[in-house]
Order: structure tokens, then C-alpha cells, then sequence
């Protein structure tokens, strides 16, 4: 499956304080991405606060993200809820709205076992004709996939590839050959936790899940084809222009970060859905424009 290659953005899903999505701001945003020129786009990932929206309104964004990239690049929709039930009523209505693929966390409440995970999987798998991404985020989800069952769920008829978290080890080589050993060899390994994203490239990953190719597409395809290509010299310069970027993200988290971002550049980004406060306004992060200038400008 080529549709897990490359560059995947994940826009904020633009919505207000109730929860009504904004489906011209996020058109919006999406048509920006396919200009670009991405790989691919990932409406309703974290970035797109999936988790805090209801079923009626992310049907409503998926139809409107499709429907502004406008068959130019790959729309992947995320469709992690709480029930089995939700998840397959989610990726039948995203593969209605014409979806590409589908990205899926393991939600839950109570702590998930691996057999429940995979027979959720194997079920989601299951309810549409579209390839499945495995989302691994033991950050939000609490779940951590074991690379045997990473491994067990890419032989699912219908699963095509995984995202996996950053390494603390930072042997993304060894994580990869590890991971090809034991899948089909079309089965395609990518990255989040964008800092991680140029060594996983060097390394052999296949895709970058990007949070700030979301808002800043252009700084970010620099990157990801200088690693894609094997440049290590032109991507340590471009990882030494985004270090002060990854230093926020990796202080403060992306996902508030990036409302300050769309304030900065003037694009509609709705709000944060409360609890969350987003770092806008007075609340905005000290070096946040400096950290983009330095990315903007090389």
C-alpha cells in the first residue's frame, strides 16, 4: 500500500466551543495541505482532536476534508473510539465519504488487553475495503503494542501499515529490520513525534505522521525529502533549523502549541476543545515565531 509513504499531515479539526465543526475552516486547511503537495492528509488524528468530538461531527469533517482534497492526494481518517461498535460505524462512514484509509488508536477507559486490542483491530479491519494504519500512541492511548503483535496484525487481511512512537533509544534502524522481519513486505512502518521523523527517514522508515506539516507544509516537505533521500548533510541542516520547533513540541506538546501556530499565520483553527486551553494570545509560548522564522527561512 503506497497510501502510508511519504509525508502525512494532520491539520487541526477547526471547531467551537460546543463541538460543531467548522467544515469551511477546515476546508480550508486541507485544500492548503493538497496544494502543498503532501503525501497524504490525516484528518482526525490527535492533531484533529478526534477523541473529543462526536460521531455526527467527525462523519461531517471526514466528508468535508474529502471533499476539499478533491482526489489531489490521499485523505486517511482516524476513526479510535471507545466501543468496537463505534470504530466500524466510523471507518464504514469514512470509506461512504471516500476516504483512502483509516487510522486507528486503541481508546479505552479501562486498560486494554493485546487479545482485546487485536480482536478490535481484526473487527475494524474487517467492516470496510480500506487499508488500516495501526496507531501506536502509549502517550494518550495507555496501551504500548508489543512488536508481536505489531507483528500478528500485519498478516490482518485489510491492516497496511503501523505509526509508531519516538524511540528513546533512538535506533530506529534496529526497530525497522526488527519489524520487516516478521511482516508482509508491503507492510509500511512510519513515525510520529515529529523530532524523530528525519532519523526514522535515514533509517528506512516509509512514512512521517507529521503534526507540523499540518500547518507549515512547505519547511516540512524540505525535511522529509532531504531524509527520504538519504541526504544526512542537508537534513542535519534542516534538523538544526527545527530544533528550536522540537524543543516546544517536546516542552509543551504539539497539539496546544499548534493553535498558536494557525494565530501567528492568521488561519482559522476554531478552539481547543475545553478542558484543553490552546497556547494563543496572552497564553502564547515565549520563542514560538522565532522557532517558525527559523523553519520558514532556511
Amino acid at each position: 500500500m503506497t497510501i502510508f509513504t511519504g509525508l502525512s499531515a494532520f491539520p487541526l479539526t477547526p471547531a467551537d466551543e460546543n463541538g460543531i465543526v467548522d467544515t469551511d475552516a477546515l476546508g480550508l486547511l486541507v485544500d492548503r495541505l493538497a496544494g502543498a503537495g503532501v503525501d497524504s492528509i490525516g484528518v482526525l488524528g490527535s492533531t484533529g482532536t478526534y477523541a473529543y468530538l462526536d460521531r455526527d461531527q467527525r462523519n461531517r469533517a471526514a466528508v468535508a476534508a474529502v471533499e476539499a482534497a478533491g482526489g489531489r492526494v490521499p485523505v486517511v481518517v482516524g476513526v479510535g473510539a471507545l466501543r468496537t461498535s463505534w470504530t466500524c460505524e466510523l471507518a464504514a462512514a469514512a470509506e461512504r465519504a471516500g476516504a483512502s484509509g483509516l487510522l486507528l488508536a486503541p481508546m479505552s477507559y479501562a486498560k486494554l488487553t493485546e487479545r482485546e486490542v487485536a480482536d478490535h483491530f481484526k473487527a475494524a479491519a474487517g467492516s470496510t475495503a480500506l487499508p488500516l494504519c495501526i496507531y501506536n500512541n502509549p502517550g494518550t492511548t495507555n496501551f504500548t503494542f508489543s512488536h508481536g503483535l505489531i507483528a500478528a496484525l500485519s498478516h490482518v487481511d485489510g491492516i497496511a501499515a503501523v505509526k509508531m512512537p519516538p524511540l528513546e533509544s533512538g535506533d530506529y534502524a534496529g526497530e525497522i529490520a526488527e519489524l520487516r522481519a516478521s511482516a508482509p513486505e508491503d507492510f509500511r512502518i512510519g513515525y510520529s513525534g515529529d523530532w524523530c521523523a528525519a532519523p526514522a527517514f535515514l533509517a528506512g522508515a516509509d512514512a512521517w505522521h507529521s503534526v507540523i506539516a499540518g500547518i507549515l507544509p512547505a519547511p516540512a516537505l524540505r525535511l522529509a525529502r532531504a531524509a527520504r533521500n538519504g541526504d544526512q548533510a542537508e537534513t542535519a541542516r534542516l534538523q538544526a533549523a527545527f530544533a528550536p520547533m522540537w524543543s516546544l513540541f517536546q516542552q509543551h506538546g504539539s497539539l496546544r502549541l499548534i493553535y498558536g501556530i494557525a494565530e501567528v499565520l492568521g488561519l482559522p483553527a476554531g478552539r481547543p476543545p475545553l478542558p484543553l486551553q490552546a497556547f494563543t494570545g496572552a497564553n502564547r509560548v515565549d520563542g514560538l515565531e522565532e522557532a517558525m522564522e527559523r523553519m520558514t527561512s532556511i
